[in-house]
């Protein structure tokens, strides 16, 4: 599970930054580093938002705050 978890992390924390790139600069880094190619680029944004669900629904387990 800590595997999991941590794969989560990084696959959100790489969206959250690259949303921020593209709206302050307008920058796409999926775009720059997979140079355009649609299905890859649509793989990375299904692992990220499948990693955001993840996170949400394991959230209250795993934080010290909101956990039991």
């Amino acid at each position: 599970m800590k595997a999991l978890h941590m794969v989560t992390v990084i696959l959100v924390l790489v969206g959250a930054l690259n949303w921020g790139l593209v709206g302050l600069l307008n920058l796409n880094l999926v775009t720059t580093l997979l140079g355009g190619v649609p299905a890859l680029e649509k793989l990375v944004y299904v692992l990220v938002g499948v990693s955001a669900v993840v996170l949400f629904v394991q959230h209250k387990a795993d934080c010290k705050l909101c956990g039991k």
